[in-house]
């Protein structure tokens, strides 16, 4: 399989540099194991399992570490717990650099054992699916987000459209794994329906005693088909017979296995009639489009669910740019009971930076009206000049202070 510049590989190289371990955490089949392995070509490898242990690592830690010691890549250690204590014996014994090099696809129990046991001594980097610059193999430039934090207008001269990214039902059909981008279509399903199976049998039933897969797997693919919408546990229990405290319990595994992120939303305390609640968005849309039965590219071009997953991608597509900037912003949603709403809202530095998502080749400055409405309600507030990410080719001002910008933009140095 033909490798893929990623924008973590600076990260990495960085992170080893400055702490004593790395771990990187991602979703299944994101490219952990082949950036690591591309970076470190001659580093050791060892690859634990859920249920077998093979090196007696849960039985005797530390002779595991005596008889593999660093350089050394250790793969998924959310299912060896016990090895962590005794890393941080062996690490505090030594001032070397870029020793061990961990993954894990399991946020909650990863995170949880590394801040008890490893605190300082390890640097962390979130691993997404593939960026727009990442698919075109462009993943050694700056992030276009970058571009548009430092200097909004200089989106109208220092970005370019991906030309290998030019059919967006496609592009969103098919997602962002890496082991998607060099099969054929009518492979796709496959490999999606493999990876639900998977992801249920392996991370969920080891997370959680869920007596009933099957309706787990159902609720899977209820938050696909309301991903971009505001949150309402009761509704998700409702539709499959299941306890809001259950579906708020579910809605965090699908979290905590980076399957799925939320936006707060966005408010001032003296502004009333604003929406309260978060808004879920599925983390990878060739699987939300999977788990919604939409068999091909040409059948999501006419779908009722277009719009969500093009918002969706959208929403993705940025969040993953976060790790290649500096300090990642804070993000929210905003929306009145009146109706008006900005998609997104980044706020940096004391400064608001409102985003809107377009699923539509052809702008107007109606399109421009919740920009407006954030701007008049928050009159005292710096708002930086908005954006709106739609389905054209051209990047320009639709109106004063909001940028029109192609949704498959990537930065020209």
């Amino acid at each position: 399989m033909k490798y893929y510049f990623r924008h973590a590989e600076k990260k990495l190289l960085q992170l080893a540099r400055n702490f004593k371990a790395v771990l990187v955490l991602g979703a299944r089949q994101v490219g952990k194991t082949t950036l690591l392995t591309k970076v470190f070509p001659n580093f050791k490898h060892i690859v634990f399992d859920p249920i077998q242990d093979i090196y007696g690592v849960r039985e005797d830690p530390d002779l595991f570490l005596k008889n593999f010691p660093p350089p050394i890549i250790l793969y998924e250690v959310q299912f060896v717990p016990e090895l962590l204590p005794s890393l941080k014996r062996f690490l505090d014994k030594s001032n070397s650099k870029g020793q061990y090099f961990l993954t894990g696809s399991q946020n909650l129990s990863v995170l949880r054992s590394v801040s008890e046991s490893m605190a300082g001594r390890i640097g962390i980097i979130p691993l997404s699916g593939l960026t727009t610059a990442e698919t075109t193999n462009q993943g050694n430039k700056k992030v276009w987000l970058a571009t548009y934090l430092k200097n909004p207008y200089s989106l109208l001269t220092k970005v370019g459209i991906a030309e290998n990214l030019i059919n967006l039902s496609k592009v969103i059909w098919r997602g962002s794994l890496p082991g998607l981008l060099d099969i054929e279509d009518e492979v796709v399903p496959d490999y999606l329906r493999s990876y639900i199976n998977t992801y249920i049998e392996r991370d969920v039933r080891l997370l959680e005693n869920i007596q009933v897969l099957s309706t787990f797997g159902r609720f899977i693919a209820l938050a696909a088909a309301l991903t971009a919408q505001e949150i309402n546990i009761n509704q998700l229990g409702r539709e499959i017979g299941i306890t809001p405290l259950t579906a708020k319990k579910w809605l965090a595994l699908l979290n905590n296995t980076y399957q799925w992120l939320e936006l707060f939303p966005y408010h001032n305390n003296s502004i009333k009639r604003l929406s309260s609640k978060r808004k879920g968005f599925f983390c990878d849309t060739g699987l939300a489009c999977h788990l919604q039965r939409i068999s091909s590219p040409e059948a999501l071009a006419c779908h009722p669910k277009l719009g969500a997953m093009f918002e969706t991608w959208v929403i993705n597509d940025i969040h993953k740019q976060f790790l290649y900037i500096s300090v990642s912003p804070q993000t929210y949603h905003w929306r009145t009971s009146a109706g008006a709403e900005v998609d997104l809202v980044l706020e940096q530095d004391g400064k608001l930076y409102p985003i809107e998502i377009k699923c539509k080749t052809v702008l107007n400055k109606h399109d421009t009206r919740g920009i407006r409405a954030f701007r008049e309600t928050y009159t005292k507030q710096k708002i930086m000049p908005g954006l709106i990410i739609y389905a054209g080719d051209k990047v320009y001002e639709v109106a004063e202070e909001v940028l029109a910008v192609p949704w498959n933009i990537i930065p020209l140095t």
